[in-house]
């Protein structure tokens, strides 16, 4: 329980700087950025300390579906501060936040897990290259659904609130398909980096994460397809974003969920 006083400051902070960007959009406080990340920062300092607690007090390498949950959190959130630094997507802070504290609970609840302490330098471009995929793409997933509101509220001529803090239409769409596309390339990564490094593939109950990836990846390969010879954007983008990215959720924690959870 050493993890517990740890998780509970970084869930404070998360929920602060959630709060804050919320009102932010709701024109409800003024747009303080650095205010945002600098909270954010905190609970991530916070978040990486129920980590190494957690790690010490279970030994070797933390790969269950809790301790997997929270490390991905984690790196999800250091990237989307990374990226707002350059791109205009701090808003996805309102979605992105509050699902990391939520991680921290269960890391402090249910903190078992397999464990595994060497692994081969293959594995680890692996665990990587799949990490960074997924919090590529779940930060766009979240930019889909902020542009899904925009783009509704200007149908129907609601160009108050919520819609005037955004950055503009145009933008909002760039910078979602500028993240599908960091996301895929890492994705195809991860997939390749699978299939040559992971021994006993279809022997390891990896069968559905991988058939689920590929399928992840057909998704927003046709999507960009689609977005550059065809001009998908708007809903439709947002759709296949979000239809990816369920796929990736049930590839990458699906699975363990059955096996540590329903079938164990």
């Amino acid at each position: 329980m050493q993890a517990l006083p740890f998780a509970l400051l970084a869930i404070a902070f998360y929920i602060g700087a959630a709060s804050w960007q919320a009102l932010t959009l709701l024109r409800r406080a003024a747009q303080r950025p650095n205010l945002v990340r600098g909270l954010g920062i905190v609970a991530l300092v916070f978040h990486g300390l129920v980590i190494a607690v957690v790690i010490r007090e279970t030994g070797g390498l933390w790969l269950g579906l809790s301790p997997s949950l929270v490390m991905v959190s984690a790196l999800v959130t250091a990237l989307l501060m990374l990226v707002s630094l350059a791109k205009p997507v701090l808003n996805a802070a309102v979605g992105v936040f509050p699902v990391a504290a939520m991680t921290l609970v269960t890391a402090v609840a249910w903190p078992g897990g397999e464990h595994q302490e060497q692994i081969t330098p293959g594995i680890a471009l692996h665990i990587i290259s799949s990490a960074l995929a997924f919090a590529l793409l779940a930060i766009a997933a979240v930019q889909s659904m902020l542009l899904a509101w925009q783009n509704q509220a200007l149908r129907h001529h609601h160009i108050s609130g919520v819609v005037q803090t955004l950055p503009p239409l145009t933008t909002m769409e760039r910078v979602l398909f500028e993240l599908i596309w960091a996301g895929m390339i890492m994705l195809t990564l991860a997939i390749a980096s699978g299939f040559l490094f992971v021994d006993n593939l279809f022997a390891q109950h990896l069968v559905h994460k991988t058939v689920l990836s590929l399928a992840a990846w057909v998704i927003f390969a046709a999507l960009l397809v689609g977005h550059h010879w065809l001009g998908w954007r708007g809903l439709k983008a947002v759709r296949w974003t979000l239809g990816g990215g369920v796929l990736l959720l049930l590839a990458y924690f699906g699975t363990k969920f059955a096996v540590e959870v329903i079938f164990s």
